[in-house]
């Protein structure tokens, strides 16, 4: 045995999406329940014994459509509209309730039709979302009793997308036919676009995160080996003028123990020239002293 389906519940909260979904399944119940719905209620003038079988016929489709629809209503919802007699007159009092007059429902389409004209996609939104927020503006004015060509929706599209996506925008203009392009058609081309430009988005950050890596150690190796070079060079040149003083210092001391010896054996033969000989071998020190000075600065 087939299970019955139950009607979409509605509590009082989401109705364009409750009304959209309860319209097409009374539809599929019986045809003639949507008419008895969308017309004006039929309500024989007569007494129940002289009614005709047509007009038991219609009572009998009303009495199933509110049927249906009471099924469907939460506590709260049901109160309000439970002393309705008709499909239509329920129909008609959840739509003032819930979308407003008639005034209210033209103000409500003026905003949405502003909403529509202005809408463009973020810099950074992804294909699904920036969908499903036209969709939700194009359903609710559908709701109001406007419905927007399928392909002005697609001109729409194309040209809500921002400037990063131009290239795309050009080759579908160019390569299909606008008229004869459908809406899924267009949505699924966007998308396959938007994943391979991901893809080549994220290898190629992947080629530069490692090209990168790679840079670094070559430049820590090249700093270090330039490091290491300046440290030979500073410390050959350090043992070079290390050496280079070494050596005059070494000729300097040479040079003063031979003048010492000198003075000495002089002294010994020439006790008288002594104060002569100081002179000049005080004259001779500063000579020595003036070299050394002079190779040092060197």
């Amino acid at each position: 045995m087939a299970q019955s389906i139950k009607p979409p519940f509605f509590n009082g909260e989401h109705y364009a999406y409750w009304k959209n979904r309860m319209m097409f399944f009374i539809k599929a119940k019986d045809f003639h329940l949507w008419d008895i719905v969308e017309d004006d209620p039929f309500v024989p003038t007569t007494s129940r014994s002289e009614w005709s079988a047509n007009d038991r016929k219609k009572m009998e489709l009303n009495c199933k459509a509110l049927h249906i629809i009471f099924c469907a209503l939460g506590t709260d919802v049901y109160a309000k509209v439970s002393s309705c007699e008709s499909a239509k007159e329920v129909w008609d009092k959840l739509e003032v309730i819930h979308e407003g007059t008639n005034d209210v429902k033209e103000t409500k389409t003026g905003l949405l039709n502003l909403e529509y004209e202005n809408f463009k996609m973020d810099p950074n939104e992804y294909i699904k979302s920036m969908f499903d927020r036209f969709s939700t503006i194009v359903n609710q004015l559908k709701g109001f009793g406007e419905e927007i060509p399928e392909d002005k929706l697609i001109m729409k599209l194309i040209y809500s997308l921002p400037q990063s996506w131009d290239r795309k925008k050009t080759a579908i203009i160019e390569a299909k036919d606008l008229k004869k392009l459908k809406l899924d058609e267009l949505i699924g081309s966007l998308l396959t676009h938007e994943m391979m430009s991901i893809s080549l988005k994220r290898e190629k950050e992947k080629i530069i995160k490692e090209k990168g890596v790679d840079v670094n150690i070559i430049a820590l190796k090249s700093s270090k080996c330039k490091y290491e070079d300046s440290s030979v060079e500073e410390s050959s040149e350090e043992d070079e003028e290390m050496t280079y003083l070494f050596k005059n210092f070494t000729r300097f001391m040479k040079s003063e123990r031979e003048r010492s010896k000198h003075e000495s054996k002089k002294k010994m033969k020439e006790p008288q020239r002594t104060q002569s000989s100081n002179k000049r071998g005080s004259s001779s020190k500063k000579a020595y002293v003036a070299t050394w000075s002079d190779e040092d600065s060197n």
